[in-house]
């Protein structure tokens, strides 16, 4: 361990004090020994934190993480009198990572004193529950994602409906992979590699994962960044790897590709992503192996034979709505279907993403959903393809309510981040996080116990699992995929509450099939179905 860094300062200052006034006191000469008691305890503090496990930000910032503790145990009345309250989410507020860090530490998670959110404030929304509440049972729900019927050798994999999404190896440190791969192992969920491919940290603890692939094709490219096949078979067959995922876009920043600069391609980034070391990596806006929707199609049915009938699919963040459109046509057209689609919602995040991008681009998640989940129910292949959903996912309600608009399951990713111990510092793309969770610096990653953390990871799971099994048994319910949107009401006024089946449109079975029913839908169907073509993500003129 090296202590050049500044983070240590505190702790070689009070060692330093502790010798030298300790050396004084025994002349006779100096402060006295309160100086020396005082540098002492310090100093065992610091050793204390440098040799601990459970908080990685006391290993990496000794003597001063007390500090901050101090004033996060303080906070609620310093925000309280000066500054904001626990439920201003800035992205994400004080109460939704505490019910994170409580739940990854088996602490409880009640609240005393009732609610501390504006239930007459417009947008407040909330379940309805039955005066003949559900035995509460087993609350392992999962679903089955993929058994084509055009596959002969399908592999169906049975899904927990909460999981890991995706976040690369690169983004996050080593032993935050190790901690998340081992936590999906223990808890029986999957874990999203991510578009960085399969490192050697995700093997290591044998958790189920879904490989995303990108642009760039890491994992399964040619020395020119174009797709292998031979490489894609190598790592699709493995049995760990139980769905290929490919992405299209992403919430954090739809429509931008990226370059990873090649002074931080190591050894081990190289060797994940198929990669030369040192040299910049290209991820570029656009996928090189198809540019229609019928050929992406038959890149999906490419994959999924090749991977030998593991249940495959797509991700993006919904643009232009004629694009995805265009996409279903497509699937009308060919016949061939992906076995899923993840919905990424615009405000999901990233460890760096340009501002106008965090803010400005991308549809928000239940808008896509809903637009995702309309026009497979429209074109009658809603109950062929099943839909994963991700934006902002931390609770058993985010869950019930992403489910009751449409989703047959939810990802989070920086839920499982506050698993790991991330305290929202906002540092991700400096490589300087203090937590150890999305970093590369060896020293701080080191900070991350991963035993413990695989623990928490699992724990987070299993806490947010029952407690969306008491949430649908309140609502006298045996499991999420009963939710539909009568369930749910939501505030339109500090005087009127409507059910959100009543708010928002939904279409019926085969709508979109019937010219006839097209001036009758709402307008996004209406004004864009019409002019989508499977032939090409560009409208009709």
């Amino acid at each position: 361990m090296s202590f050049a860094s500044p983070r240590y300062l505190p702790f070689l200052i009070s060692l330093i004090v502790f010798a030298w006034s300790g050396a004084l006191a025994l002349g006779g000469t100096g402060p006295g020994w309160w100086l020396v008691i005082l540098s002492g305890a310090l100093g065992a503090v610091g050793i204390a934190d440098l040799t601990q496990t459970r908080r990685a930000l006391r290993r990496n910032y000794p003597i001063l993480a007390h500090f901050r503790f101090f004033f996060e145990s303080i906070r609620p009345e310093i925000r309280q009198y000066f500054l904001e309250d626990d439920t201003d989410a800035k992205p994400f507020s004080r109460n939704q990572r505490s019910i994170v860090y409580q739940r990854a530490k088996m602490e409880t998670d009640k609240r005393p004193f009732g609610t501390q959110l504006d239930v007459y404030e417009p947008g407040y929304e909330w379940i309805n529950h039955s005066m003949a509440p559900a035995p509460m049972g087993d609350y392992n729900f999962r679903i089955e994602i993929g058994n084509h019927p055009s596959c002969p050798r399908a592999q169906p994999y049975s899904a927990s409906v909460f999981n890991i999404s995706a976040m690369s190896f690169g983004s996050l440190s080593a032993n935050a992979i190790l901690a998340l791969n081992g936590g999906a192992r223990l808890g029986g969920f999957m874990h999203d590699t991510g578009e960085g491919s399969i490192s050697r940290y995700h093997r290591q603890n044998g958790g189920d994962l879904v490989w995303e692939i990108g642009s760039g094709y890491f994992g399964c490219r040619n020395p020119d960044g174009s797709f292998s096949e031979a490489n894609f078979v190598a790592n699709a067959t493995q049995p760990q790897v139980k769905m290929i995922e490919l992405k299209m876009s992403q919430g954090a920043k739809p429509g931008q590709g990226g370059i990873l600069p090649g002074a931080k391609v190591s050894i081990e980034i190289a060797a994940a992503r198929g990669v030369t070391v040192g040299v910049d990596c290209l991820s570029p806006a656009s996928h090189s192996a198809f540019s229609t929707p019928i050929e992406m199609l038959h890149f999906i049915e490419r994959l999924r034979t090749l991977s030998g009938g593991k249940p495959t699919g797509f991700k993006l963040a919904i643009g232009h709505p004629w694009e995805f459109f265009g996409i279903v046509k497509a699937m009308l057209a060919t016949g061939i279907l992906p076995d899923f689609i993840v919905v990424d919602g615009g405000e999901g995040g990233t460890g760096a993403a340009p501002v106008e991008f965090s803010d400005h681009v991308g549809t928000p998640l239940q808008e896509a959903l809903l637009l995702v989940h309309n026009t497979l129910v429209g074109a009658r292949l809603r109950e062929k393809i099943k839909i994963g959903a991700s934006g902002k996912i931390i609770t058993a309600f985010d869950i019930a309510r992403t489910i009751a608009l449409g989703a047959d399951w939810c990802n989070s990713a920086r839920g499982f981040m506050f698993a790991l111990g991330c305290v929202q510092s906002q540092s991700c793309h400096t490589d300087r996080c203090p937590t150890g969770v999305a970093t590369q610096d060896e020293q701080r990653q080191k900070a991350l116990d991963v035993p413990d953390k695989t623990a928490r990871v699992a724990n987070f799971h299993q806490n947010t699992m029952k407690a969306l099994a008491q949430l649908i048994a309140a609502a006298g319910l045996t499991h999420p995929n009963q939710l539909n949107p009568h369930h749910l009401v939501r505030r339109v006024s500090p005087n009127q509450v409507k059910q959100v089946s009543t708010l928002l449109p939904y279409l019926t079975e085969g709508e979109l099939l019937d010219p006839d029913q097209l001036e009758r839908l709402p307008p996004v169907f209406g004004l864009y179905w019409p002019i989508a073509q499977a032939e090409s993500f560009h409208p009709l003129p």
